[in-house]
């Protein structure tokens, strides 16, 4: 079946010179956990994760078992964390495809372990300490009784320690070096109890790029491997390169005469005769409706407006300034066209969101094609 007009180009080449400059921020002694979670944040977790790790990533990391399950049958062979809440009973699930999982509670410790007894392999554990987050961990004064409970559970090993920021992306870091120094004390105090940490990891895309000291052993990049900065007001400077392009076509330009509606709800009126292009993307592949009468896209390297209501498989945008401009000719929704640039970031400033949401909420009816080595691939 001939590839719908509306697709995203993924440049693999992009994401793995992103990882470079991780890598370059960390230095080679440092682990890199290329976060892969949510479908790659809308890019593809299979294509990309391949390419990651032909690039040098030494972990993967996913939010859901059933993520890293897709991930192992289809032959990456690296250590995959599973970060999200997994329940319990997915113990055997862990252990037959070589899973590693955040423990946040004892009790959830515990559980795991009960479900996996059986199991051919023990399930490596990660113990997530919540040192300023509020969401998943244990508190840090509880954090050697853990370790120690974890270490004496049979069918569990104990990979490591994490922590989570909750504000490095801020230019005040003082909240993240309180975070940092509550996480290392308890380390300190999980190995005054006579238990190795095999594995200590912090910094997220953030902390990555502004935190040095909180590197550790390893670093969880996940945002900037995508070309973008953690905050809507990072700075662009770093020669991070967006690797998604969300592309359409053309497919009807009509006049609208002066006072004529367009879309639903007759949100908009032609203040003058113009030109209408219709372009068959809408809410339903992830052009949020909030964009009705905001948005813009990119034909010819100019920006073009919106107009009227997103529809669900339709946007309408003015095209009377293009002179000439023809039906099947090229819009880009996001990305580069010519000199001008589209970025999720302005998307989100726009929506009152993240450029992360925008990305993640490409829907799965958006076919996406691979840039590899400078040449088309297969997914």
């Amino acid at each position: 079946m001939r590839q719908r007009a509306t697709y995203a180009e993924v440049s693999l080449d992009a994401i793995v010179r992103n990882l470079d400059r991780v890598r370059a921020c960390t230095g080679k002694e440092t682990e890199i956990m290329a976060v892969v979670k949510a479908d790659a944040y809308g890019h593809g977790a299979l294509p990309v994760a391949r390419a990651l790790v032909e690039a040098g990533a030494g972990w993967l990391g996913v939010a859901l078992p059933e993520e890293g399950v897709e991930l192992r049958r289809q032959g990456l062979q690296v250590p995959i964390l599973v970060m999200g809440p997994t329940p319990a009973d997915q113990g055997p699930i862990l252990s037959e495809y070589h899973l590693d999982q955040v423990i946040y509670h004892t009790l959830h410790g515990r559980a795991l372990a009960s479900s996996a007894e059986g199991s051919s392999a023990r399930v490596r554990v990660h113990l997530k300490i919540d040192t300023g987050m509020g969401r998943l961990g244990i508190h840090p004064s509880e954090a050697p009784v853990a370790a120690k409970a974890i270490t004496r559970l049979p069918t569990l090993e104990f990979g490591g320690v994490m922590t989570h920021f909750a504000a490095a992306d801020a230019a005040d870091k003082g909240h993240a070096r309180e975070q940092l120094r509550r996480f290392l004390e308890a380390i300190r105090e999980i190995e005054a109890a006579g238990i190795s940490v095999p594995l200590r990891h912090a910094a997220n895309s953030a902390a990555v790029l502004d935190l040095r000291e909180a590197h550790l052993d390893m670093v969880r990049p996940g945002i900037v491997l995508y070309g973008y900065p953690p905050s809507p007001s990072g700075a662009r400077d770093g020669g991070w390169e967006h690797a998604l392009t969300l592309k359409t076509c053309i497919a009807q330009i009509k006049k609208v005469p002066k006072g004529g509606t367009v879309s639903y709800g007759c949100t908009y009126e032609a203040p003058r005769d113009i030109l209408a292009a219709t372009l068959p993307v809408g809410y339903a592949d992830g052009y949020n409706r909030l964009l009705s009468n905001r948005g813009q896209v990119l034909i010819r390297g100019r920006r073009a407006p919106l107009i009227g209501q997103v529809c669900m498989d339709m946007i309408m945008v003015d095209v009377t300034d293009l002179v000439g401009v023809r039906e099947g000719e090229e819009a880009v929704l996001l990305g580069r066209q010519g000199d001008e640039t589209l970025l999720a970031d302005e998307w989100a400033v726009r929506l009152g969101t993240i450029s992360y949401e925008v990305l993640c909420n490409i829907s799965k009816r958006v076919p996406r094609s691979y840039l590899w080595h400078g040449k088309a691939v297969n997914s």
